[in-house]
């Protein structure tokens, strides 16, 4: 028998993450400054790691209900009232997932299936277009542009939405290029929306890391409110990757439906993990306050520092990732990430690892010591200049 012949095609048919290769490749290599995980390079806060760790004293070490503990999602519900305007019945309108991937993952799984759409603004996270193709469906890029900050803009959207459109996926703050959607843009993409029959999938997992605008989450404009569902999670405002604990927040018909395929896949998301997330909603403002603070400045130190070497760089305002354009050295991307990696021992992503229209721009991430990308920004200088 042919194992290979018996795995599905539309599986075989994905490509593996166009990341993944030059983490294996610094994995054997010495001196490397990596700015190519998106991960935050704090440790998650203490007073959020001592009540997991409480409890595990207390012996909370079993199952939890599938959509969660109910004063997490109590918790979730006040700080997304507090935050962002946005009232979620906890009973009913929250689920809380296995990290933020998991919530697309299932969102997607059970909204669309072989014949139906879905529209994927891009440069954008990677695991969109695989959990598509997974479900059967079909991804639809936009290619968004530089010149218009890489928003979504209301052409751009009109001119991708068919019939077969399902799902709209509103990925902001963006991950790669740190744009941000403010409530003047969003607006506009409501307008556009708001009489169509389909789910807008909003990514807010960057919500906390914007650093001009407050974020706006296109869940708070009333006519659009049934037909989003929310997702985010702890990983990145509260340096909890590990953790692995996320959440949505939608329709309870929508929920239901999600919490029947996290039902029978996960069972629940960590127990401990929850119980963490609940300190971390509590009382962890301060925290995040000060690791975006020290973000912003970071922020600043790449920005210019690209711009001194020659490449135009877009002004990032949520995440924690810059996009410089490198097509003035003519290099595609992956060409510079891989001569870079190998002469000056500096990891950044290629843009084309985000989608197609990525070529040109490379993704690298300032969740790293400021002494780091000084010394990063001093080796990419050494290397244009050869």
């Amino acid at each position: 028998m042919n194992v290979e012949d018996i795995i599905l095609k539309k599986v075989k048919d994905i490509p593996p993450s166009g990341i993944r290769k030059y983490f294996d490749m610094i994995n054997e290599m010495k001196d490397v400054i990596s700015l190519g995980v998106g991960e935050p390079d704090f440790t998650t806060p203490w007073n959020v790691s001592e009540s997991g760790i409480y409890s595990l004293e207390k012996g909370h070490t079993h199952y939890s209900s599938n959509a969660g503990l109910i004063q997490l999602r109590e918790e979730i519900a006040n700080y997304q009232q507090r935050k962002y305007n946005l009232q979620y019945n906890p009973k009913d309108q929250i689920l809380v997932t296995v990290g933020g991937s998991e919530g697309i993952d299932i969102a997607l799984r059970a909204l669309v299936e072989a014949g139906d759409e879905v529209i994927i603004p891009e440069p954008s996270f990677v695991a969109y277009q695989g959990c598509t193709r997974i479900t059967g469906a079909t991804p639809v890029s936009i290619k968004l542009r530089a010149e218009d900050q890489f928003k979504l803009t209301p052409d751009l959207l009109e001119k991708a939405i068919t019939p077969k459109t399902k799902v709209v996926i509103i990925p902001y703050p963006n991950n790669p290029t740190g744009a941000i959607m403010n409530r003047d843009d969003l607006s506009r993409i409501v307008e556009i929306l708001k009489d169509k029959d389909l789910i807008v999938l909003s990514d807010e997992i960057y919500a906390e890391l914007t650093y001009q605008d407050n974020h706006v989450s296109i869940a708070s404009f009333p006519e659009m409110k049934d037909k989003t569902l929310v997702i985010n999670g702890f990983s990145k405002a509260f340096a909890m990757t590990g953790w692995r604990l996320g959440y949505a927040c939608g329709h309870p018909a929508l929920i239901q439906a999600m919490t029947k395929i996290h039902q029978y896949a996960i069972m629940c998301a960590p127990t401990t993990a929850q119980y963490a997330a609940m300190e971390a909603l509590k009382n962890g403002d301060s925290s995040v306050r000060e690791m975006v603070k020290e973000y912003n400045h970071r922020r600043r130190v790449l920005v210019d520092g690209f711009r001194e070497l020659g490449l135009d760089c877009f002004e990032p305002l949520g995440a924690f990732y810059t996009f410089p354009c490198i097509k003035s050295t003519g290099l595609t991307s992956e060409e510079f990430c891989e001569k870079l990696l190998m002469e000056q021992r500096v990891l950044v992503v290629p843009g084309n690892a985000f989608g197609e229209c990525g070529e040109g721009f490379v993704r690298a991430c300032y969740a790293s010591s400021m002494e780091q990308l000084i010394e990063a920004i001093n080796r990419i200088k050494k290397f244009i200049q050869r």
